[in-house]
């Protein structure tokens, strides 16, 4: 391959939003340009919030992009949800300095999906190598590309970089007719369990779901108060600013549903979900009044209801969680990759990274063992 130029634009906003989407695809709205730009002209990246945006671009011999990385400056480890805090703070107590960093990411989505975002594949090692080269030119400590789809893992792990794992919780479509269909796969005593949850959770409310033109201002401004709620008790401060969900709903309507639990006309709770091409991604959730399994029912239940109504996949449900196995929701691995360039630091940390997998795939095959499933005899 001749050589290659990566280039560094000022904002996904920036970059015509045909040429960004002909690299993402349509699969993951994660990593489109109407999510992406949503986080920076709402505020929720950008100055002021440790998120500086640095897209990595390669344009193709048309002069269009043919591969883009949605790469971020952080001066802090917050919204990312692979903790590496520990690093942090060892290499600082070392007497370097961690911050800032880069990270390949979708701010504050905790969703597998591509991370190198190509147009032509065999541009995957030159859009890494300019990451690497950002680190060698400005001494940064190191870059991480958080939550990478399973089939671009190789890519990062050929280029060099470490690879961590993790787990999360999904539930997967086994070409259920129902939910009905569903719970008959269950064991007797989860299946009543589930009926009594849902039963209790939505008594005297309604339920609604709501997408595309159907969602307002009104309804928006009912779930800021929700996820402000959560927000508040989770991260100490909301990451996402009142502005982004309104332009959300005016640039991603049609991928969104809210599914919101109404008492006398007024929501008391709510669910953001996102609908992919195969997944619908719980994202969000919060409430102002404490009911019973209730965000059982709006965040694993609802979201079910509506996979098996879309013939989609799958629902991730979002990070951690193990009371999602007992609803059905199955542990799947997660992927991390990281690029530390000092030799001292890179071998402390992949020894941890051993270590720690070891102690993640164990988790993971215990808690395959104890799904709500029938057991099969052997």
């Amino acid at each position: 391959m001749t050589d290659v130029v990566a280039r560094i634009a000022a904002g996904v906003a920036d970059v015509p939003r045909a040429q960004w989407d002909a690299c993402a695809g349509d699969a993951n709205p994660f990593v489109g340009w109407d999510f992406l730009t949503a986080l920076e002209k709402s505020g929720s990246v950008g100055p002021g919030t440790g998120w500086q945006a640095l897209p990595l671009l390669i344009d193709g011999a048309d002069g269009q992009v043919a591969a883009a990385a949605p790469l971020y400056a952080k001066t802090h480890s917050q919204g990312e949800y692979v903790f590496d805090h520990g690093w942090a703070d060892a290499w600082e107590r070392a007497g370097g300095r961690y911050y800032p960093k880069l990270q390949i990411a979708s701010p504050f989505s905790p969703v597998p999906g591509p991370r190198l975002l190509l147009r032509d594949d065999a541009l995957a090692p030159a859009l890494i190598g300019g990451v690497e080269a950002l680190v060698e030119r400005n001494q940064l400590s190191s870059a991480h590309a958080s939550f990478i789809e399973a089939g671009q893992v190789p890519l990062f792990e050929a280029a060099g970089w470490l690879i961590r794992e993790d787990s999360q919780f999904h539930w997967t479509n086994r070409g259920y007719r129902d939910f009905r269909d569903f719970l008959g796969q269950l064991s007797s005593a989860k299946r009543k369990t589930i009926r009594k949850e849902r039963a209790r959770a939505v008594e005297g409310l309604e339920i609604v779901h709501l997408t595309g033109a159907a969602l307002t201002e009104a309804h928006w401004d009912a779930f800021w108060h929700f996820y402000q709620d959560t927000g508040m008790r989770k991260w100490g401060q909301p990451y996402l600013t009142r502005a982004f969900f309104s332009l959300l709903g005016e640039s991603m309507g049609d991928k969104i549903l809210l599914i919101l639990a109404l008492r006398d006309g007024r929501p008391i709770a709510g669910a953001l979900n996102m609908i992919g091409r195969e997944a619908l991604y719980g994202r969000y959730w919060g409430c102002s009044e404490e009911v019973p399994n209730l965000h059982f029912e709006l965040c694993y239940y609802q979201a079910i209801d509506v996979a098996i109504a879309l013939g989609l996949g799958r629902v991730e449900a979002g990070a951690q969680g193990s009371h999602k196995l007992a609803r059905g929701y199955a542990p799947e691995p997660t992927w991390s990759a990281h690029h530390i360039p000092n030799p001292g630091f890179r071998r402390a940390v992949a020894g941890f990274l051993e270590a720690e997998r070891a102690c993640v795939q164990n988790d993971r095959e215990w808690l395959a063992e104890r799904t709500p499933f029938k057991k099969i005899e052997r």
